[in-house]
């Protein structure tokens, strides 16, 4: 790549070489998260301890995105003890680097940005739900390969991050309804000859996160010879924005991500654009402990008078804009629930 359009792809908002910065920045915060919030049984963050169940059970899942259990506005155990914390906060598990999604604007007058974003919006609207306060929150940053764990050990009560439900994440925490309709797409050079996840990629590099949806299904599809056999799946990275850094400098001719995520990333760098359409149907969820079921029920309700209030604000205010009228995500998901059993 020559300096010129180096130069060029890292012009517009803030430069993606300081969303470079933040994934660094990110990725050390996440090894700083305290162990001291067990998840152990005790009343640390995300109250109750790891459930030995599953939410669902491989065998019975189906339709992941619709086995979450129905809303409620009823506290429980694992409410009380965020209610119960000496500074009353929300503890969540965000991204700081996605544009639109859960990111800082060095533009923002108040010193080192305020994080913001869709994502963040539905953050705020949770803790003013549960603390009265949509202030009331500690936003931990965290890369894409530790949201699971993260919750798992207690660091977090929950992660909003462009986290896609499926049935194997549904083994290892509970998620809530979809709050968003997505799907894997490509990104990669507008000069380039890529037209999509089709043949074109033959001797390209892919980039994709490292236990992102995107790099499973990369692995999977080059398992059973669904990729063309040239292609090369480069080693995942920490972060999203990472494989944006790696197209720009050379690195990687070609991104396998959410389409909501490309199409941020390429408002970002003009020299980079979407190819073909969507090739997966995903759901977007806010996940938690697993047996945290009060709390699930709780974000659920949220979701429910969101949905009517404020989530169409959120997507015209961040998304619209780069995802555009004909979009599938304009709209928010249904939310069907469970049966009890």
């Amino acid at each position: 790549m020559t300096a010129r359009r180096l130069r060029a792809s890292l012009r517009g908002w803030g430069g993606v070489g300081a969303m470079a910065l933040a994934c660094v920045t990110a990725l050390v915060l996440a090894l700083m998260l305290p162990d001291s919030a067990r998840g152990d049984g005790g009343t640390g963050v995300g109250g109750p301890g790891l459930a030995r169940g599953t939410q669902a059970r491989a065998e019975e899942c189906t339709d992941p995105q619709n086995q979450s259990l129905a809303p409620s506005g009823a506290d429980g155990t694992t409410i009380d003890a965020i209610k119960n914390r000496k500074d009353r906060r929300l503890i969540v598990g965000v991204d700081q680097n996605s544009y639109h999604w859960g990111y800082r604007d060095p533009n923002n007058p108040k010193a080192g940005g305020d994080l913001e974003g869709f994502d963040i919006d539905l953050v705020h609207a949770i803790a003013k739900d549960i603390l009265g306060d949509e202030n009331a929150v500690q936003f931990r940053a965290i890369p894409t390969s530790q949201r699971i764990p993260a919750i798992q050990k207690g660091k977090v009560d929950m992660v909003v991050r462009t986290m896609t439900i499926n049935c194997e994440r549904l083994k290892d925490v509970a998620f809530s309804a979809p709050y968003f309709k997505t799907g894997q797409q490509v990104l990669a050079p507008v000069s380039s000859g890529i037209t999509g996840y089709d043949k074109s990629l033959a001797g390209k590099r892919i980039c994709s996160a490292a236990k992102s949806t995107a790099n499973e299904r990369l692995t999977d599809d080059r398992k059973a010879g669904k990729l063309v056999s040239s292609a090369v799946v480069l080693p995942p990275v920490p972060n999203q924005l990472d494989c944006l850094v790696r197209l720009q400098l050379g690195e990687a001719d070609a991104v396998v991500t959410d389409s909501a995520l490309a199409a941020s990333q390429a408002a970002q760098d003009p020299t980079v654009e979407l190819k073909g359409g969507t090739f997966t149907t995903e759901y977007y969820g806010v996940a938690m402990k697993l047996g945290a079921k009060d709390l699930v029920r709780r974000v659920n309700q949220v979701l429910a008078d969101y949905r009517k209030d404020g989530w169409r604000q959120s997507y015209d205010k961040w998304l619209a804009p780069t995802l555009g009228a004909d979009s599938p995500s304009q709209d928010p998901p249904p939310a069907l629930y469970r049966q009890p059993t």
